[in-house]
């Protein structure tokens, strides 16, 4: 037993450290270089851009935006006639109608012949509502244009900011929209829409520096709708302002993603049929929903075009442009 744990085990330790070692040799240095002879793994994918058919579908142009609720403005009553106050008919916080008296004027000229000449005039508030300011006193001198009083309206409007872009999408004009006040009645139909870009310089005085920043006086295109009569709401109350720019059913249609372009002309890319370059094409465009597009004229139904335009940045799901 004495001679075994001697020489035996560790001679058999040596033959099997020995082995594992040639064969480590062998993995390392001959495989190795037999192995070149032999066929290597080579790459086979390729990138290949998605395609979509075109396709007939149904597309709803409708706008959404934030807005808020406003009191109409307040109408000025305005002096008719330069002269002297002689009697005030009216105080702050009346109740008037469009022929309420407000104030009387009274002139005195003299004629070529040299006789005086009078004359009386009754201002009227013009509109009706609260009469909201009154900064005339009697005795006192106006002259025609003078605002003698401010009729505040009952009405209110909602209105709020439309994206440049998204003008593209209301080129008819609607004359409504739907309004949901945040936390208020049910969804109502807001009339008298406008849409109105102030020009440039708009409201600007005279002796304003025409050389101001450009950027700083860009004007802002709003939206705005009347609240009707039987609806209440409060001035500062929070909106949202849905407005439909038509529908389209049973039209052709391709991703938004697909086009380049939105309104009235675009292109979209044809995949060659060689497998080179996709091929630009030139379509007519009609309604887009901001996911989907109509086309109206250049491909047909079934055609097969490029998903994504080549080199178009990507779009976060808040659809915004990244990269």
């Amino acid at each position: 037993m004495g001679i075994a744990r001697k020489w035996v085990f560790p001679i058999l330790r040596l033959v099997v450290f020995a082995a594992i070692a040639v064969a480590l040799v062998k993995l390392a240095f001959i495989d190795g270089l037999t192995g070149g002879s032999s066929d290597t793994a080579q790459p086979t994918g390729q990138v290949v851009d998605p395609v979509i058919a075109v396709e007939k579908g149904t597309i709803t142009n409708e706008v959404k935006l934030d807005a808020t609720v406003s009191a109409d403005p307040a109408v000025p009553v305005k002096a008719t006639l330069a002269g002297e106050v002689t009697k005030v008919s009216a105080g702050v916080g009346a109740q008037v109608n469009a022929d309420t008296p407000i104030a009387t004027v009274r002139s005195e000229t003299v004629s070529p012949d040299g006789q005086p000449v009078r004359k009386t005039v009754v201002v009227k508030a013009g509109a009706a509502g609260t009469l909201s300011a009154l900064p005339v006193i009697v005795g006192q001198q106006v002259v025609v244009g003078d605002a003698i009083a401010q009729v505040a309206p009952p009405t209110f409007s909602v209105s709020g900011g439309l994206a440049a872009a998204d003008q593209y999408r209301l080129l008819n004009r609607p004359d409504a929209a739907t309004v949901t006040i945040v936390g208020g009645p049910a969804p109502f139909t807001c009339g008298g829409l406008t849409i109105t870009t102030p020009l440039n310089g708009a409201g600007a005085s005279a002796s304003g520096d025409a050389s101001g920043d450009a950027g700083a006086s860009t004007p802002t295109t709003t939206v705005r709708c009347a609240v009707p009569a039987e609806v209440t709401v409060f001035t500062g109350l929070a909106a949202k302002m849905s407005i439909a720019g038509g529908v389209a059913k049973d039209v052709l249609t391709v991703p938004a993603t697909a086009v380049q372009g939105s309104a009235g002309s675009g292109i979209v890319y044809v995949p060659d049929a060689q497998g080179g370059k996709p091929v630009k094409k030139d379509v007519k465009l009609g309604l887009s929903d901001g996911d989907k597009v109509e086309i109206t004229g250049g491909l047909a139904e079934g055609d097969q075009i490029l998903e994504f335009v080549p080199g178009a940045p990507a779009k976060s799901p808040d659809g915004s442009a990244q990269g």
